[in-house]
Order: C-alpha cells, then structure tokens, then sequence
C-alpha cells in the first residue's frame, strides 16, 4: 500500500481555498486515496445565497467527485464546512470553530488566495499575505499539528531569469506593508502601487513573494513546506483528463481563441509555455505533506512544480496544437474562425486588433442595435484586450527554476507511492495533453455535449466560407481604388490579363490542331 496515502487516514486536515480549482483537486484525491481519513475541514463563505452546507453539495455535485463516491460513500460526512472570510483581519470564524480547529487539525494545507492580476494591492495584501499570517498564528496554537504546506508561485520572483528553491528578501518588510494598507486610503495606494512592487508584473506576483517572506519570518517553530506551482492547467491523468472549472491562464486563451474572439498575441513563440497540470501540482503537494511531517526537515523547504526544465512545451507548439484540434473539436457558436497570430511584433498586433478584433465588434455591436438588443461585443473585446495585455509579460519570457527539493522528494518515494502520486512531468505527452485541454474545456467548462460537434464543424466550415468571401472583396475594393489613382497598378492588371489570355491561347491552339 501507498505509505503516503496511509499516513493521510485518519488525520484531520484543514485546507483553504477548498472551493477553488486547485482546492477541489486535493479534496478529490484526499478522499479517493485515503477515504479512512477523519475529517476535512474547509473555510467557507456562504455564496449567492447558499449555506455552507449547499455550498458543500454543490462542489460533490461536480463530475470530479464521481470516483469518490464510490469508495467513500459517506464522503459528505466528512467535509466540515467552516465560515470564514479571509478577508476580515480575524477570519471571521466563530469561538467554537476556532477551538474544534485549534484541538483537531493535524495538517494544513494553505491553498487560498487572490489570482488576479490587476487586483488593488489593499485586497491582494489581505488575501495573500494578512490571512497567510493569521493562519500562521492559528497554526502555533494547534498542538497536533504535523505540518502546514504553504501554496504559493513559481512566478513570486518572475523579475529574476534564474530562481532557485530559496526564499528571496522583499525590498519592503511585509510587516510595513500589512501596516500602511490598514491606513492608506486608495487613491494614495493606486499611486505608490507601481513604485512598490518596482520590477514585479502585477499585484499578485507581489503579493505571493511577501506572503513567503511572512511565512518564513513568522513560521516559528512549525513544520512548514512551500510549493511553487507554475501555470495550473486542466488534469492530465486524475481523476480523469482534460477537467477544468475555470477561465484563468490556458483555459481562457483557449475559450476566446475557440470563439473567434482572441485574433493576435504579442508572444514569443520559442518561449516555454510553463504549464503545469492540476493533478501533478496536488500529488506533489500530498508527497510534501507526508514529507515534511514524517520526516520534519531542519528548515523550509520549498518545492518548484515546473515543466519547463524537464519537459518543455513552447507557446508556439502549444497555440498550433489548439488550432489543430479545434479542426477536430470545434465549440459552439463561435464568432468567427478560430485564428491566432502569435508574434513579438507590437505594430502588427496593434494592427490585428484593429482589423481583427474591433471591426468585427462594432459591426456586431451595430447589428444589435438595429435588432433593438443591448450591444455587448465591443465591451466583451475591450476585456478581452485587457486581459490579454497582462499576459504578455509571462508568455513573451523563459524561466529557470531548480528543482533540487521536488527531485530529491521523488527519490524518497516507494515504487508505489511514485505510481500513485505521481509527479515526474517528464512523462506528459504535451500533443495528448493539449488535445484533452481543449476537450475538457468545451465539456466540463463551457458545458458544451460532444452530440453537437457535427453542427459545430458545419457551422466552422460556414465561418470559414465568409471569411475567404470577406477577404477576397476586400482585396477586389482595395485593388479596384488602387488602379482608379494609380496609372502603375493599371499597367501590372493590363500585363497579367495579357499574360493569361497569352498563356491560355498557347494551350488551345495545339487542342484546335488536333481536332
């Protein structure tokens, strides 16, 4: 038997961030790899008016938990819903909580924080760095407590080429920044914002290096471990391929370029796309768990969970892989011909994205209008837009991380344990990956039934049609104006008419002779 997921029965395991992509995937494996274990707790706020327990239901409601119903039926049972909001200085989470936590929790594993890229620095501090102390503080007073596995970034030091499994000092104490935030008004946060984070891309690559400098400051005496996924994408093996449930990173690149919506990128084609699968990110995230509190390393250590190393994919590979199955897997209704132009050249995509996205859009936008419905296209292609621009900072760069740490746990590991928490990307076949990618995001993102890909492929095939049919007028209109005010491009048209009646005649006079 696996001794990593024998060590996980029986425990108390509290994780945060449970109803996020990456938390669910652990909850699923936990379950389905030690379905004996006591009890999950997990932080939860209750959502569009549903109570923890519906909020409960609905996650085990998933497709992903399917496995997990059958070998442990009384799954429900063992998820204990907890309200808190991260949000609030002290959690929120009620006395009696905060004790049953405080006496049961054997491991912890910290998965919650704020992803956005542009998102104020106030709530991205609070979200990754603040809660990450209080949980920290909670955790020094849990005297069972084997481990805490912090879950933080490969990209928390992206202003560096070279990055190793170390903790890098932050210009600025977070104990100032956790400070200044509680007093600072906005307007003067927006404007000391860019001088903060200095060469960091955006507030959460920021925030993620501060909340490592927290947990390694205020750690203490705990058993602690980091683990630095890079780009989260869609399960590769477990519990089954290609499952995804959310828009960021790959998945909605893949969504608005399947669409017809996203035309140009301004990337590097020979840069590595560093992605990573969900499920690979959780086995290793299990095996540091097990290692860390069974083991009990002198000091932190932290993981890197990369691709780029060991098995590279290049965002050149990858966007034609996309473009290649969405021949085979068209989605539904899309908006135009799924196209994408990946180039570092910035006046060609600023020229794409005129043609290509806002011609379309307000033409679009226009049809609605006389059809009395709200137009919505160049609002959606402005977010679009801008989402795509604070992407070009990671796909326009390379990245080298060591990975000492994640290949030194994988030696420790039995046979069986590198079976079942497998975690060795060198075996992910990119072209397969990529195909049940794009596959997982129609069926389990878009919702989108397979029955409807014939209907799809014609309706591609009619998208296509048009847009031969648009380019070809657009080329006659264009060369029709252009021989009306030039007596140069009148002459090229009189020499290639000429050339092809010549050309044609010289086949047809042998063909008369004959007969």
């Amino acid at each position: 038997m696996s001794s990593i997921a024998a060590f996980y029965g029986g425990k108390s395991i509290l994780i945060t961030g449970a109803t996020g992509f990456l938390g669910k995937v652990l909850m699923e494996k936990l379950f389905r790899t030690s379905p004996d274990l006591k009890v999950i707790y997990i932080l939860v706020r209750p959502k569009a008016g549903q109570t923890l327990q519906q909020r409960v239901i609905q996650i085990l409601n998933s497709k992903l938990f399917e496995k997990v119903k059958e070998v442990c039926p009384n799954v429900q049972e063992k998820i204990r819903a907890v309200y808190a909001d991260l949000n609030q200085n002290d959690l929120a989470i009620s006395k009696g909580d905060m004790q049953e936590l405080l006496s049961c929790t054997n491991i912890v594993f910290h998965c919650a924080a704020t992803v956005r890229f542009d998102d104020h620095l106030r709530h991205a501090v609070q979200l990754n760095v603040t809660a990450t102390q209080k949980l920290l503080l909670m955790a020094s007073q849990m005297p069972k407590l084997e481990a805490f596995i912090h879950i933080s970034t490969a990209f928390s030091n992206c202003n560096l080429k070279h990055i190793d499994e170390v903790i890098y000092p932050c210009p600025v104490e977070p104990k100032k920044i956790i400070d200044s935030m509680e007093w600072l008004d906005d307007a003067i946060i927006d404007e000391i914002t860019p001088k903060l984070i200095g060469d960091q891309p955006n507030t959460y690559t920021y925030t993620k290096a501060l909340g490592e400098m927290v947990v390694h400051q205020e750690g203490g005496n705990l058993n602690i471990a980091i683990v630095r996924p890079s780009i989260v994408g869609a399960t590769w093996q477990e519990p089954f391929p290609g499952w995804v449930d959310n828009v960021n990173g790959p998945s909605g690149l893949i969504i608005a370029t399947g669409k017809g919506f996203l035309r140009a990128l301004r990337a590097t084609p020979m840069a590595v796309a560093d992605v990573i699968p969900v499920d690979t990110v959780v086995n290793l995230t299990l095996a540091v768990g097990w290692y860390t509190a069974v083991h009990r390393p002198k000091s932190t250590l932290i993981y890197h969970c990369t691709s780029g190393n060991l098995n590279p994919c290049y965002w050149g590979k990858m966007g034609f892989q996309v473009l290649a199955t969405f021949e085979k897997i068209p989605f539904e209704r899309a908006f135009r011909r799924p196209y994408a132009d990946l180039t570092t050249n910035t006046i060609t995509t600023q020229y794409w994205n005129a043609v290509s996205h806002w011609a379309p859009a307000i033409i679009y936008d226009f049809y609605l209008r006389l059809t009395g419905r709200k137009p919505r296209m160049t609002k959606l292609m402005n977010r679009l837009l801008r989402t795509v621009s604070m992407l070009e900072y990671f796909v326009n760069r390379s990245w080298e991380w060591s990975t000492s740490n994640t290949e030194m746990l994988m030696s420790k590991l039995s046979p069986e344990d590198q079976r079942v928490f497998n975690f060795d990307v060198r075996q992910l076949n990119w072209l397969e990956y990529i195909e049940n990618y794009v596959l997982g995001v129609k069926k389990y993102l878009l919702k989108e039934d397979m029955a409807g890909v014939p209907e799809a492929k014609q309706h591609l095939k009619r998208l296509r049609n048009i847009h031969y049919l648009f380019n070809t007028a657009l080329f006659l209109i264009a060369w029709r104006l252009l021989m009306a005010r030039s007596q140069m491009a009148r002459n090229v048209w009189f020499f290639i008419v000429s050339f092809c009646y010549k050309f044609l005649s010289y086949f047809r006079a042998p063909s008369t002779l004959k007969v």
